[in-house]
């Protein structure tokens, strides 16, 4: 079965889809292909209003795809405030922008012939491998920090899931669930270290181009925690321009809680690689990575990286619910970024549902 080859970037070993492997030589593999362009704009009318629309640049075989599809895509772009417009991703089947991910995982899953599937989460990649994996029919376990909010906790249990809730950060699940893994006989859905997730991810460039009429904005803002948006979106860009689909890059800046800012500790430092941080809890559970596995590829792909304190995005997220949308904290990043900065004509994602957290007063 075709699907898209990964690579290892160390030896170059490649993959073909069908293979469950996850990594190497130790480090994240990427995706072999050069990265692709939706077919032209005209093109693309009458065709179904899911992520499918965009079949020609995912490179996914369209038979696990059907299978383990919830509808995903295609989610509301709306103007905002003072050239600010938003993208509803919290309008995705298990209400955050995971989905457009973890669709093509499971998808993989299948044509691996995978009997279950692990994931390891803040949460909402989590709740999005548990809805999928039951769509598929396959059994799943999924490993969250005992920290992560009880809401996307019991959303994966309502799906059917096995939790596991791991004592520690966010780096100790991820070790956590790589031991189960490595125990034998599970398909490692991992959003991480599996690129074919981004493939996913660019999606929501495709659909800010199109719902642009064929155009991106001058800025696109993004969280970043482990990067699985920014990488996804940053080969989006690269497929388009290549393709002469747009003329211009956007700039591309990543945001992070000031908590837990690794990536912005050595982009103000110019380095290549994260920089060593001590972390402190932040509200922003959803990026909260002291020890993002792709950090130098994310530090390669943007053009500005920033922070947001606890207040910034306790008063975006108000601000947010005061004009009707209501998102989770870790989605008032990009919002608190946007309104402290001076960018013209910029998109920022509502990556997760308020219903996934408790309200957190200001």
């Amino acid at each position: 079965m075709a699907g898209p080859v990964r690579v290892c970037p160390e030896c170059g070993r490649q993959f073909e889809f069908i293979d469950p492997a996850w990594r190497c030589c130790g480090v994240p593999m990427r995706l072999a292909a050069p990265p692709a362009a939706p077919v032209p704009l005209a093109e693309l009318a009458g065709r179904p209003l899911t992520t499918w629309r965009y079949a020609e640049a995912l490179g996914v075989p369209a038979e696990p795809w059907r299978a383990a599809t919830l509808g995903e895509g295609i989610t509301p772009l709306l103007p905002a405030v003072d050239g600010i417009s938003v993208k509803v991703e919290y309008a995705s089947p298990t209400l955050s922008f995971k989905d457009r991910g973890v669709v093509l995982l499971l998808a993989q899953a299948l044509a691996s012939g995978a009997s279950r599937v692990i994931a390891d989460s803040s949460g909402n990649a989590g709740t999005a491998v548990a809805a999928y994996a039951a769509r598929v029919g396959l059994p799943a376990e999924i490993f969250v920090p005992e920290s992560t909010s009880p809401k996307k906790i019991g959303q994966v249990r309502a799906h059917g899931a096995r939790v596991n809730l791991v004592p520690g950060n966010r780096e100790a699940t991820a070790a956590a669930a790589i031991e189960a893994v490595q125990a034998g006989g599970a398909f490692y859905a991992s959003h991480v270290y599996n690129p074919v997730f981004h493939l996913g991810t660019a999606t929501y460039a495709y659909e800010v181009w199109e719902q642009l009429g064929g155009r991106l904005p001058e800025t696109l803002v993004l969280p970043v925690g482990n990067g699985t948006l920014v990488l996804g979106v940053t080969r989006a860009v690269a497929g388009l321009l290549a393709a002469g689909r747009i003329t211009k890059r956007p700039r591309i800046v990543a945001v992070q809680a000031a908590n837990c800012a690794p990536l912005a500790a050595a982009w103000r430092a110019g380095a290549a690689e994260p920089v060593a941080v001590n972390a402190t809890p932040t509200i922003a559970e959803g990026i909260a990575i002291a020890e993002p596995a792709r950090g130098a590829e994310i530090l390669a792909a943007v053009d500005e990286i920033v922070t947001v304190t606890e207040e910034q995005v306790l008063a975006g997220r108000s601000e947010l619910a005061q004009n009707g949308w209501y998102v989770e904290d870790t989605a008032a990043v990009c919002w608190a970024a946007a309104r402290a900065a001076s960018w013209p004509d910029a998109v920022v994602p509502l990556s997760g549902a308020g219903l996934k957290t408790a309200w957190t007063p200001a």
